[in-house]
């Protein structure tokens, strides 16, 4: 039997989906050394083997089929586009990809003027600017604070991740328009679905039981 492999996002996605794989019985021990500096974690018994990378890496992983299986948030699936299955909804780490900006910005928005976008999700809002609003944008992509780009004045809105929407509102900032909801997902690598099915649906179907009872 070959290795099953599992690219899980570091930090707060990892715990959780290991918490969650347990109760199904898919456990590794070597995973719970917080000391460890090991790349690859493996369960020789149940030929399991996982891997912690960086959230945007594991669709790509998943994709040319380095894991069989990645645990990542649904705004870094959208935003990679990678060729795979999205196959489960975890239910944690819910939050929304919005359009936000000052209150002023409504507006533009509204007669879909031409503005600027800062974001962190380029392929995001320019599907959502583009392919669902028609509206013509620039798309201006950065990588800190994205609610700095409106306060002084390098874009009229951004595109970003909203949990509780504090933070846009300690600095004068609102939702404006809501993109889509946002949470864990399960994704499988196409070929793995097909050389894998039996191991695959099964991890599918008792995660499905344990996520209907917990709602």
């Amino acid at each position: 039997m070959k290795y099953l492999t599992f690219a899980l996002a570091k930090g707060r996605l990892a715990k959780k989906s290991m918490k969650l794989f347990e109760q199904i019985g898919v456990t590794c021990e070597e995973m719970k050394d917080e000391s460890s500096r090991r790349l690859i974690f493996v369960n020789e018994e149940l030929k399991y083997r996982f891997f912690l990378a960086k959230a945007p890496d594991v669709p790509t992983y998943v994709e040319y089929g380095a894991a069989d299986i990645g645990i990542v948030g649904r705004d870094t699936v959208l935003e990679e586009g990678r060729q795979l299955y999205e196959v489960l909804d975890l239910g944690f780490g819910k939050c929304r990809m919005c359009v936000a900006g000052p209150e002023s910005a409504g507006e533009l928005l509204r007669h879909h003027e031409l503005i600027r976008v800062a974001t962190k999700y380029p392929n995001i809002a320019k599907d959502y600017f583009y392919n669902r609003k028609h509206q013509t944008v620039e798309i201006i992509k950065l990588n800190g604070s994205i609610e700095l780009a409106p306060i002084v004045g390098l874009s009229e809105v951004i595109v970003d991740i909203v949990e509780t929407g504090s933070t846009l509102k300690e600095n004068g900032l609102k939702v404006l328009e809501e993109i889509c909801p946002l949470s864990a997902r399960m994704v499988v690598n196409q070929v793995s679905m097909k050389l894998e099915q039996d191991r695959i649906r099964d991890i599918i179907t008792n995660l499905k039981q344990v996520l209907d009872t917990e709602q």
